[in-house]
């Protein structure tokens, strides 16, 4: 098996090699990617060193690859999936990229698995990190009864703008502890004791496109058109696991009971729900672990075919890195 990774360097990147490693994904041959800056360093990946190579257009560094994991943006990915998949290579893209393309499948294994050998142009879409938490948590809701609606209020962590973004959070802590004037780049405000309700940027209906990733991409990966999805979503300091609190609406109303066993049941969702004894999922918890987490579990009083959970997962983990790594994990354990 010949692996590729395609930004390297950044935190998604750095990601690819650990989660690749903790899922002893089948390695022969790893080559690694990367911008001009990037090229020549040096990364460990099971006891050997490989060194950073430069992305250019020539197809022949994907000669024979398997499958290569892209996070490098959505420019560097559009510039260079044909490099990539020229010699049959899988490219699955964590850019926003694809993701709407109808030739492209967008996958979460634990809910459309099988998507992922729809793939004509040899790209996989990785879906936004919200996103791909909150539909692993629908998707036994769903099979009990159909989703009508969805309103969910995200929270979400530094790591989502990336690791110069975790850095400026710690650097602005630091300063204002120190009587400085907090550095203000990767935001549009000061982070630290802060939270901004503005990710990404406006569209002409006053969602972020961040809001409207979660109502497009949500609908693409159930396979639904009539799921309504109204999002907001919220930066706050938390350095890497988003979480988000999620009203949804069914068809028909669901014993809360049948609710909770299908959450117990389902792959990639681990229950921690127990408010008699403070017990529901954090961030500082979630940190660095590879599950969606589930809490709070209940009726929503307010309609009578509606629930309400809260959920917790790590963005650069099953946001990213490791539902790639899961995506080709599916393809290689269900290939025909």
């Amino acid at each position: 098996m010949k692996v590729a990774i395609v930004g390297v360097s950044g935190a998604v990147g750095q990601e690819f090699l650990r989660v690749l490693d903790e899922q002893n994904f089948p390695v022969d041959d790893l080559l690694l990617f990367g911008s001009a800056r990037s090229a020549g360093r040096t990364y460990k990946f099971r006891d050997r060193e490989y060194t950073v190579k430069e992305l250019t257009e020539n197809a022949d560094d994907f000669k024979g690859v398997d499958f290569a994991f892209v996070s490098a943006g959505a420019g560097v990915s559009r510039k260079y999936a044909d490099t990539i998949t020229a010699h049959g290579a899988v490219m699955i893209d964590n850019s926003s990229a694809f993701r709407m393309d109808p030739d492209v499948p967008l996958v979460v294994p634990e809910v459309n698995g099988d998507d992922a050998f729809k793939a004509p142009r040899g790209i996989i879409a990785n879906p936004n990190c919200t996103t791909i938490i909150m539909v692993v948590a629908l998707k036994p809701v769903n099979d009990l009864s159909p989703i009508r609606r969805v309103h969910v209020a995200s929270y979400q962590s530094a790591s989502g703008a990336g690791a110069s973004a975790m850095d400026e959070l710690v650097e602005q802590y630091g300063a204002l502890t120190r009587g400085e004037e907090p550095k203000v780049e990767k935001f549009a405000y000061q982070l630290a004791y802060n939270v901004i309700p503005h990710i990404d940027v406006f569209t002409d209906n006053d969602y972020t496109k961040e809001e409207m990733k979660m109502f497009n991409e949500t609908r693409k990966i159930m396979h639904s058109d009539s799921i309504e999805v109204s999002a907001t979503c919220v930066r706050v300091p938390v350095m890497r696991a988003h979480s988000e609190a999620v009203w949804v609406e069914t068809e028909e109303p669901l014993d809360l009971d049948e609710v909770r066993k299908a959450f117990a049941g389902a792959e990639g969702l681990v229950v921690i729900d127990n408010p008699a004894e403070k017990k529901y999922p954090m961030p500082l918890d979630a940190a660095g672990t590879d599950p969606v987490f589930i809490g709070r579990i209940r009726k929503d009083i307010s309609n009578t075919r509606g629930l309400t959970f809260w959920l917790v997962g790590d963005q650069i983990k099953k946001g990213a890195a490791l539902n790639a790594v899961q995506i080709a994990l599916y393809m290689l354990s269900h290939r025909k």
